[in-house]
């Protein structure tokens, strides 16, 4: 139980940080919807750029993970179509509930408990599509 309290506690930083910065607020993503407001664009680029450098950085430096693996990103294997149909769909998702998946647990946090619907439509959803994903195109 000890070694995983080092992710619950990055968990509660990630989570107090997305607070602050009103990542998780509604009406944050409704502008952002809308193309109203830069706010959530800001947040998103800002993480798409670390997020780069810190992978490029990390193949320079020839850096490992916990089991001395050295750390890579995955070539990807399906189409472009299948990003477009899946931005989509998580995009409506996001759109109509107002929370993409980890700002939900965030959200039950702050005391929003009415998207444990939407937690409990994310769960079924995922189900269904591990029961039908062999039947999929991809």
């Amino acid at each position: 139980m000890r070694k995983y309290l080092k992710f619950f506690l990055v968990g509660i930083f990630f989570g107090i940080v997305l607070v602050k910065s009103e990542a998780v607020s509604w009406y944050r993503i409704f502008e952002m919807f809308k193309f109203q407001s830069f706010h959530m664009y800001g947040i998103i680029g800002a993480s798409v750029v670390t997020g780069t450098i810190l992978l490029l950085l990390s193949n320079q430096l020839k850096l490992k993970n916990i089991q001395g693996n050295y750390l890579k990103a995955p070539l990807k294997e399906r189409g472009l179509i299948s990003y477009i149909i899946g931005g989509v769909i998580f995009g409506l998702g996001w759109a109509l509930c107002g929370a993409c998946p980890g700002p939900m647990y965030i959200l039950v946090g702050t005391g929003a408990f009415t998207i444990t619907i939407v937690i409990a439509a994310a769960l079924l959803g995922t189900f269904v599509y591990g029961v039908l994903k062999n039947k999929l195109p991809h």
